[in-house]
């Protein structure tokens, strides 16, 4: 297997995870709007429609952290990353990584483990209301969103190790972003020329690359400075 092939196979796992958890969105939207008939129209509020919707939401933030990992795209805070080159950005991206991410995810996967295991050990149920519905399938979350997350970590830092020793990102699987919006508008415009068309497409992927903090080769090049490699684009 290579090292591409592997990344790639984590992603997969990530994206497969994060894809399927998404669904949960149109379930809690249902319950949601359920319960606010119920407790508005009908005067009926469900006992467990609170406490089902906070699962729901809990399950669907945790188990998508790993695929917003896996496209780049958690929050990144240092506006002065986007000015460093490649071979910088994957040395700072990896002493964070050893500083902080992985100890804290560890710890995450650890105490989840013992939370989630003493849970299902007394087959724990929620005391906010009567008969309130199981905690221990909820809490079985906890460890497995930290392990998605772990193991999604370890391709990040193989991805910076990569990029250390080339000077240049290692390519990300690709998904659907906001920009493939823009590029499609473009593409199938009859107001403009081939090479406007083209031109216009390049544009808009080096601001898109820009606004994520990587800026790409092309847009080295126009800036007047030697070209250190393509980063793949997302604010962590």
């Amino acid at each position: 297997m290579t090292t591409q092939s592997f990344l790639f196979t984590i992603d997969r796992i990530s994206t497969a995870v994060g894809k399927a958890a998404s669904w949960l969105l149109i379930a809690l939207t249902v319950l949601v709007c359920a319960e606010v008939f119920r407790r508005y129209a009908l005067n009926s509020p469900s006992q467990w429609g609170f406490e089902l919707s906070v699962m729901m939401y809990g399950t669907l933030f945790m188990l998508t952290g790993a695929y917003t990992l896996a496209q780049d795209g958690h929050v990144r805070g240092d506006f002065l990353y986007g000015s460093m080159s490649p071979r910088r950005q994957a040395g700072f991206d990896l002493v964070l990584y050893f500083l902080f991410f992985f100890p804290g995810i560890i710890a995450l996967l650890y105490a989840g483990w013992d939370y989630a295991g003493s849970s299902w050990a007394i087959r724990e149920h929620s005391s906010i209301t009567a008969n309130g519905p199981p905690l221990y399938w909820f809490k079985s979350v906890i460890p497995l969103a930290g392990a998605l997350v772990l193991l999604q970590g370890v391709a990040e830092v193989v991805r910076c190790v990569v990029c250390l020793r080339t000077g240049a990102w290692p390519e990300r699987l690709t998904d659907v972003e906001e920009i493939d919006v823009v590029k499609d508008q473009l593409e199938h415009s009859t107001f403009v020329d081939d090479e406007a068309r083209r031109s216009a497409i390049e544009n808009v992927q080096d601001i898109e690359q820009a606004a994520h903090g990587r800026l790409s080769g092309a847009a080295e090049n126009a800036a007047g400075q030697p070209n250190s490699g393509h980063g793949q684009g997302g604010a962590r």
